[in-house]
Order: structure tokens, then sequence, then C-alpha cells
């Protein structure tokens, strides 16, 4: 009996250790993922930063592009163009392929496709030029899909639409570094070729370095596998949900009166409207792309904080309106033109709370593909409202060169565009703040 008895009563005791050992390990082993999350978020903003660099980046090489490829005027920008259609595609196969497969490598793989693109971009001839664009909007559906699938894994729900905005300030970082930086550059030190070689380099050190540093998903949802129809059923229950396409369509809205009318148009109206010359109306138009850097993460860090997303989504909008309405119809206000470009940017900057919202009025475990399909409106929207505009122009112009009068006029194509998704927002379900 003396030997059983304490055979018996060290066995819990040995059983407690272990209990508490596993108790105090596991939330060591939370933290340590949510760092390693962290760092694979930071590592996929490093790769949003240069997408978004190469996206821009041929509108400061249009003489070395024009005269490598034979194109005109009207060929170039269609070539530089299919990068927006692929992205808008390939937005929806990144997000069914984050849930279904997480984003160890599916990311990497996306950063990959973008290194190939701006090889084959500079291979010689159009079409592997056209090859070479297609790759890279491809591979860049991944970089913002992926950053905020990351985003949500690193951080508490909390703070989801602080580090959007975040994510979205890297990526006008890079537009605004393409314009600033790279002019300069190609004047004398790189040749466009070597731009994009070293380019590609940078991405794919950035490609290895993220599927490095982020962690292995412990679980993948059970989904049916083997046809391809299969990746995508994460869709419908993203596209069963109203909130989804009224999120989608809302960002899409505010988006376009910065993305088409002051990245496309923005110069030429200040140049032929306001009669700046080209230098002036080129700082002038980055002020919006500036205002986004600092309304995305702004207006997101305040709808953090109060646990409100519409309320800022729509002041933003009213923003928005307020510029557009004062730069085009109330000229005698005096405002100088930089602080209008620059409040209206940062009113855009509510264009990332929708992708918030929809995350959280959808479940968890489709998360990826809610980012991908709002994605896939927002830049859908862009692709048709461009030509549209471009159309609406075409028939207010009676002469060659556009006028004041023909971008005042058709500045009612921004003012529609912004009440209709300040409407949308009204009908958006303010999220249950025990999601977050």
């Amino acid at each position: 009996m003396s030997f059983k008895e304490p055979a018996a009563s060290s066995q819990p005791k040995q059983g407690t250790s272990m209990a508490g050992r596993n108790n105090n390990t596991e939330p060591v082993e939370r933290d340590l993922r949510k760092s390693t999350y962290i760092a694979a978020w930071l590592l996929a903003l490093v790769f949003y930063f240069l997408s978004y660099t190469l996206r821009s980046a041929p509108s400061v090489m249009l003489p070395e592009l024009t005269a490598a490829l034979g194109l005109s005027a009207l060929g170039i920008s269609s070539l530089l163009g299919l990068f927006y259609y692929a992205l808008s595609a390939f937005s929806l196969l990144a997000g069914a392929a984050l849930d279904r497969f997480g984003p160890k490598y599916t990311i990497p793989v996306g950063i990959a496709t973008v290194a190939i693109g701006s090889i084959l971009f500079i291979a010689g001839g159009l079409t592997a030029a056209v090859a070479g664009r297609l790759l890279q909007g491809a591979g860049s559906a991944f970089a913002f899909v992926g950053a905020v699938y990351l985003a949500s894994q690193a951080f508490p729900a909390r703070y989801l639409a602080t580090a959007i905005g975040l994510t979205q300030m890297a990526g006008m970082l890079g537009g605004a570094a393409a314009q600033f930086a790279l002019a300069p550059l190609l004047r004398g030190v790189l040749s466009w070729r070597q731009f994009w070689i070293f380019a590609a380099l940078a991405i794919l050190v950035t490609a290895a370095l993220l599927a490095a540093a982020t962690p292995r998903r412990r679980t993948i949802a059970a989904r049916p596998r083997g046809s391809p129809k299969s990746l995508f059923a994460p869709y419908k229950v993203v596209l069963g949900n109203p909130q989804s396409y009224l999120c989608g369509f809302t960002a899409g809205l505010l988006f376009v009166p910065t993305i088409v009318g002051d990245m496309i148009w923005g110069v030429a109206f200040l140049h032929s409207g306001w009669d700046l010359t080209h230098t002036e109306a080129g700082i002038v138009a980055s002020t919006v792309p500036l205002g986004w850097i600092v309304g995305a993460p702004v207006l997101g860090s305040l709808a953090d904080r109060f646990g409100r997303r519409k309320p800022f989504l729509i002041a933003g909008a009213v923003l928005m309106l307020a510029m557009i309405v004062t730069i085009f119809f109330l000229p005698s206000l005096m405002v100088p033109p930089h602080i209008e470009g620059l409040l209206l940017g940062i009113g855009s900057g509510a264009a990332l709370l929708p992708y918030t919202i929809a995350k959280e009025a959808n479940p968890d475990e489709v998360r990826g593909s809610v980012t991908g399909a709002v994605n896939f409106l927002v830049w859908a929207l862009s692709a048709l409202l461009a030509p549209l505009y471009g159309w609406i122009l075409g028939q207010l112009s009676e002469r060659s060169q556009l006028t004041l009068m023909d971008f005042t006029m058709a500045a009612w194509v921004w003012i529609a565009a912004i009440a209709l998704a300040i409407v949308l927002a009204l009908f958006i379900k303010e999220p249950d703040s025990n999601r977050r």
C-alpha cells in the first residue's frame, strides 16, 4: 500500500504540471505567431509599395516606351491600361487562393509573377510587353488583397481599419516615389530598362523573405477539392451577402474621382483649364495622392478609436463632394489649389473603410475572398468609368483642345458618383461591435 499511494498521488502532480506548462506556453506561442504575422504584413507592404511603383512608373518613361515599341500615344495608353484589367480580374483569384491555401506561398507566387512580368516588359517586342503588363497586373492583385489578409491575422479586429489605411498609405507612397524619385533617376543614373531589372530583383527578394516570414496556417477550412470551380466556393458566401455589393460599389464610386479624375485627367485639367504649366500642374495634381497618404490611416484610426465606420465614411465622402464643387464651380473662393487637392485626397481616404466593413460583415473563413470581391468591384468600376469620362469630354468639346468649360460640365460625373456613394453608404449596416 505504501508503494502504490505515492505513485497514485504523484500522477496528478505530473498532470497538473503539464497543464500548467500548456497554460503558460500557449500565450507565448500566440504572441509569437502574431509577431510573425506582423513581420509578414510589413513585407507585404513593401510588395504593395513596389507594385504601385511599377503601376505608375511608365508615366515618367513614355518617350522611351513610345520609341522602343513604336506605338502611338493611344497605343501606349491601351498597353498600360491592361494592368488594371488584369488587376481587377485576378483580385477574385487572389482572394479565393488565400482562403484555400493560406498566405505563406500564395502571396510570394503573386510577387514572383510581377517580377516575371517586369522582365518580359523589357524583353523586346510588343507581344512580350503586352504579356509583361498583364502579368504585372495579375500579380499585383495579390499585393493589397494579401496585405489586408495578413493584417486581419496580425491585428485585433478593433485595429483593422487602421491597418488597412496604413496599407493603402504604403501603396500611395510607391506611386509618389515613381513620380518624384524615378523621373530624376531616369535622366542620368539609370536607363529605363535597368530600372525594370532592378525592380524585378527587389521584388524577388521580397518574395523570398515573405515566404520565410509567413507562418503556416494551422487549419484550412474543409472545402470540396478537385475542380477549379471549388476554389471559388467562398464567393457563394461573399456574393450572397448584399453588404458585400454595397461596400464594393461605395468604395469604387469614391475611388474614381481620384483615380480617373486626378491621376489620368488632373494634369490636363489644370494645364488647359487653369493655365498652369505642366510642371505646376503635375505638382498640384500630386497633392491628391499625398492626401491619401494622410487620409487613409487617419480616417481608419478614427473609425477604430470610436468603434464606428459609417460616420467617417460619409464624412470623407462629403469632404470630397465639397472639394469637387469648390474646384470646378467656386473658383472665386480663392482656396490655394494644392490645399484643395490635399483635402480631396484626405476625404477620398474614406474609400478604404468599406473594405473593413465588408470583412466584418462576412465570416472570418472568407476574409481573403471578401477583399478580392471588393477589389474587383473597385477596379472594374474604374476600368468602365475611365473610357466613359473620356467619351463625355470628347462629346462636350467643340475644339481640339479641352477647355475649362468642358471639364466643368464633365465634373457632374464625379458629383453624381460621390452622391450615389453617400446614398449607398446609408444602406450599409454598421458592423456589430462584438465582431471587433
